[in-house]
């Protein structure tokens, strides 16, 4: 299994509407395709940047489906983020593979 976890850092003057549009766009576009099996959203409660950071979970059952979606959906969140937003967020994304532990 895979985690693609993409971290963002917000201003706070886009925080209430990037939250909208994360839940009412973002979000079910990504799960629109089989690429992911689950997703999820948590605030960083303990960032030591300024405005708001959140991370935002995407679990693959394989790399080979997280590399079908990077092939087909070149768009990096802040490529496809409304104009509004535009140098209101900073982004990056990591990819981990989850280890069994027992």
């Amino acid at each position: 299994m895979i985690l693609y976890n993409i971290t963002i850092i917000l201003d706070e003057e886009i925080h209430e509407s990037w939250i909208k549009w994360l839940k009412n766009d973002y979000l079910k576009n990504m799960m629109i395709h089989d690429h992911f099996i689950s997703q999820r959203v948590l605030k960083v409660l303990d960032s030591p940047n300024e405005g708001h950071t959140y991370c935002i979970q995407f679990v693959a059952e394989s790399v080979e489906k997280y590399n079908s979606y990077k092939r087909l959906n070149t768009d990096q969140l802040q490529n496809y983020a409304p104009a509004e937003f535009l140098n209101k967020f900073v982004v990056f994304s990591t990819l981990m593979e989850f280890i069994e532990t027992e």
